[in-house]
């Protein structure tokens, strides 16, 4: 909550609380109590919202989260939803589950995932394939503008041929100047098609694993956008 303050102007806020359990009959009392825990967690964080947001409304229940999270979003027809991350190692998500990335996956509609403290977003990462990616996050921005001036990085990665290491050749062996040029071509087409009037836009290519070389290079921002179809 604090971190979407921090980012947007906000016009309709909906807090959802959702808690999984499996209940069987004669429950009916815990699955209220957990519906009255709900409801003062959401009482609580009203107080994390912008005080100039017009509308403030809550949905708690007692169902699965995720599940929870994604008919929320459709019923209320919102533009963004947002979630934090407990940061948990691979093998806890793997017995715990993970409700932001289920989400993140199958929401209709832009996620935002946060991890760790609230920060102001001086700058962000944008991983983009082609122009298309260019032109949603450029409908996105023109949308729902950044409560501040940001900088942007377009990133575009060069993934290696699975056949050859990545450490075993030189790059250039690898990465045929055709490739590099389509490359440069989609950042440039895309820096263009984002650039504003209270954004700086700069670009980059680089060649590896997608995931692995988004990450990285977002350890030096405030935020990472990548566009799914």
């Amino acid at each position: 909550l604090a971190q979407i303050g921090l980012l947007y102007h906000l016009d309709d806020v909906v807090l959802v609380h959702g808690a999984q359990i499996e209940l069987t009959k004669g429950y009916d009392e815990f699955r209220q109590t957990l519906r009255e825990i709900g409801r003062q967690v959401v009482e609580r964080c009203r107080g994390l919202i912008p005080a100039e947001t017009s509308s403030i409304r809550s949905m708690v229940d007692v169902q699965n989260l995720a599940t929870f999270v994604l008919d929320c979003a459709t019923s209320v027809k919102a533009d963004l939803v947002v979630m934090g991350t407990r940061n948990l190692s691979r093998l806890a998500e793997a017995f715990s589950g993970n409700d932001s990335a289920r989400v993140a996956t199958h929401s209709p509609v832009p996620t935002l995932v946060v991890k760790g403290d609230a920060r102001p977003i001086t700058s962000a990462l944008l991983a983009v394939q082609n122009v298309e990616d260019a032109i949603r996050l450029q409908k996105w921005m023109n949308a729902h503008p950044f409560k501040s001036p940001v900088r942007l990085t377009i990133l575009t990665v060069i993934s290696l041929p699975h056949m050859v290491s990545e450490h075993a050749v030189v790059e250039g062996d690898v990465v045929s100047r055709q490739s590099r040029q389509r490359a440069e071509q989609v950042v440039n087409d895309a820096a263009q098609i984002v650039a504003g009037p209270h954004s700086t836009v700069s670009t980059t290519v680089l060649v590896g694993d997608p995931v692995r070389t988004i990450c990285e290079v977002g350890k030096n921002h405030d935020l990472i956008v990548v566009s799914s179809d």
